[in-house]
């Protein structure tokens, strides 16, 4: 049976951990969505890997009282693999569905990235803000789905250029670029073949200009160029997080 997953923070615990409060949003869910009663079995999870098994203790109108059974292990585990997915800002759904399926497989943080050519930009902090709520939204509502207890981290817009100096040393970067690069296989022949944590940077429909590309080579990113068909942006950002995934993740 598919489990009836809520999101707790923190401060939604009592003292003790003998029960939670779950909010007024996820109260909405529980109540009017799902029309779950007092008494039903459900689990609740915290966002940084703890789950637990609960029932409903009160269902009132603006909060659900949940009585802790037991810490469980989460609906499916984690990757091994540190995955951080730099992408460039795309028009409306098509970073929606990048966050979403970034989460999906397993991502640990996602970093949108203010390149040259891409055709969205930040107006103002409001903005700014607005944007942010709505991806970490979105990611919520997917890690309740795929079954994830921890959720992915999602930076507030980065300019490229800061992006690309301030990567520790000694972490696997890789740009994904339609050209100038090396295939996957021949960028991974090297000596690092078990990898625990991974940075990528995808770009934006317009694609990366020369200087861009040439930034990234001078501060150590390696440039993988997917061959065959061209990609979209958002495409790209899947292909990139699955390969990843696939190569050193859990995604077998």
């Amino acid at each position: 049976m598919t489990r009836r997953r809520f999101y707790a923070k923190a401060e939604a615990f009592a003292a003790d951990s003998s029960s939670i409060t779950l909010s007024a949003e996820e109260t909405r869910h529980a109540r009017d969505v799902l029309r779950l009663q007092r008494g039903e079995e459900v689990y609740a999870f915290n966002g940084e890997g703890l789950e637990y098994h609960c029932v409903i203790a009160e269902l009132n109108r603006d909060s659900v009282r949940l009585d802790v059974l037991e810490q469980v292990e989460p609906a499916r585990p984690e990757s091994g693999l540190d995955l951080t997915l730099c992408v460039a800002l795309l028009k409306g759904e098509k970073f929606d569905l990048v966050v979403q399926k970034a989460t999906e497989l397993g991502a640990t943080r996602l970093v949108p990235t203010l390149t040259n050519l891409a055709d969205v930009r930040i107006r103002s902090d409001d903005d700014r803000k607005r944007k942010l709520r709505r991806w970490q939204r979105i990611a919520l509502e997917a890690t309740k789905q795929c079954g994830r207890a921890d959720l992915m981290k999602i930076d507030a817009p980065v300019a490229f250029e800061q992006l690309i100096e301030r990567v520790a040393q000694g972490v696997l970067r890789l740009m994904f670029a339609e050209r100038e690069g090396s295939s996957f296989i021949q960028v991974l022949e090297k000596p690092e073949l078990m990898l625990t944590k991974v940075i990528t940077l995808i770009g934006p429909e317009g694609g990366w200009t020369d200087a861009e590309i040439d930034k990234a080579g001078e501060n150590s990113w390696r440039i993988v160029t997917l061959g065959g068909r061209t990609l979209r942006a958002e495409t790209a950002a899947i292909v990139a997080a699955t390969l990843v995934q696939h190569r050193f993740g859990d995604l077998v």
